[in-house]
């Protein structure tokens, strides 16, 4: 039970543990570093080197039943592309004033002009009809990935919004190589989210699933029932939609 008298006990323990002068929250937060320090010591084969970053990365979303595919920044908009077209989708949603949804676009209109993009720049109130019924995939870019857990992290924005990766039935995610981080720690020191994290931030580990009905998994019920990423890889510079992102969630 929570009580006072708990939460007193618990920040006598936590003040007891400290070393001199520091407060509770830095004797936790010491805590939690020296316990992430410690099991990256014992994952270090694991994830140490961008390469293992990216096959465990795989290995864990594939795992929850996504299909993840590495391809270099120069081909992979021409390969999604005519995978998207093999795969019947008509509708695209996706934002084009980032590099990654500008280059997608383009690869569309030249190897799959059948398929008709559309951008978020009106209400929903005004269009959510088509959005519902209409639009077979959305497209985001993660501002990062967890290898450890297999999951991205994505920042949504006003052109990007949630809506983007939750009502199509298909999310395709894009998430440059050099953005996986060994966990959620390193991630959080890395990107330093202690200076200002976005006031919206979603982690995604695959596609939408529930066990509600009969304690039978189901895919789709709650969200997209397909999760396609794309991990980009030998890009040496972080991409234009992280900094953007990093610098809306320092701001906001």
């Amino acid at each position: 039970m929570d009580t006072p008298g708990a939460r007193a006990r618990m920040l006598e323990r936590l003040r007891a543990s400290a070393p001199s002068g520091a407060s509770p929250v830095e004797a936790l937060d010491q805590r939690i570093d020296a316990h992430y320090a410690q099991r990256r010591e014992h994952d270090a084969a694991i994830l140490a080197t961008q390469a293992a970053r990216i096959a465990q990365f795989q290995r864990m979303l594939e795992a929850a039943h996504a299909d993840v595919v590495c391809a270099s920044a120069p081909a992979w908009p021409a390969a999604l592309a005519q995978r998207l077209a093999a795969a019947g989708v008509k509708r695209l949603l996706l934002d084009t004033t980032g590099s990654e949804g500008a280059a997608l676009a383009a690869a569309l209109h030249q190897h799959a002009p059948a398929i008709a993009t559309r951008t978020y720049a009106d209400p929903i109130e005004t269009w959510k009809s088509e959005l519902f019924d209409t639009i077979d995939a959305g497209f985001t870019v993660a501002r990062s990935g967890l290898a450890a857990t297999g999951t991205l992290v994505v920042v949504p924005d006003a052109h990007a919004p949630r809506t983007v990766s939750l009502v199509p039935p298909l999310h395709i995610a894009l998430v440059h190589a050099n953005t996986l981080h060994a966990d959620l720690h390193s991630a959080v020191a890395a990107e330093r989210w202690g200076d200002g994290m976005p006031t919206n931030l979603v982690m995604i580990s695959g596609p939408s699933k529930t066990s509600d009905i009969q304690q039978t998994t189901a895919y789709g019920a709650h969200g997209p029932r397909a999760l396609w990423v794309i991990v980009v890889t030998g890009d040496d510079t972080t991409h234009s939609q992280a900094n953007s992102n990093a610098a809306n969630g320092a701001a906001q």
